[in-house]
């Protein structure tokens, strides 16, 4: 049971910070892109990249942390579904290269965001020499 709570906990104080960041890069960029959602799933890319690597590849890490961060949180902040709503209602309304781009930097960009998560946990690693890690390779 505690791993549901852990998911809610993680998944409201995530979805709260998902409205907020959104919210504020829309505010300050407009919404011809949808940069708050563009925003959001790349800073989501990264952190999950961060956070699993390090939570996974530590081996004296409670799982909860797993459930609270990763599922909970990082699941609550991301917004795939924001996503693939703003890119059919840009292909409805004919700007098939706004959808276009959402797409492809929304992949690419994220792609690389996870990469790089995962490089700066590896480095963290490396770098505060964690007691209890595995082996990083």
């Amino acid at each position: 049971m505690t791993k549901y709570w852990m998911v809610a906990l993680g998944g409201a104080v995530g979805s709260v910070l998902r409205f907020w960041v959104g919210g504020n890069v829309a505010d300050r960029l407009g919404t011809r892109f949808p940069y708050g959602t563009f925003a959001v799933n790349i800073t989501g890319s990264f952190l999950i990249g961060l956070v699993l690597t390090l939570v996974s590849e530590r081996v004296n890490v409670n799982p909860n942390w797993r459930y609270l961060i990763g599922v909970g949180f990082i699941g609550g902040y991301t917004t795939f579904s924001a996503f693939e709503y703003e890119t059919f209602q840009s292909m409805q309304d004919g700007k098939m290269l706004i959808a276009s781009l959402n797409v492809i930097l929304s992949v690419a960009i994220g792609l690389i965001c996870v990469w790089l998560g995962v490089a700066a946990a590896r480095a963290l690693d490396i770098i505060l020499n964690f007691p209890g890690t595995s082996t990083v390779s």
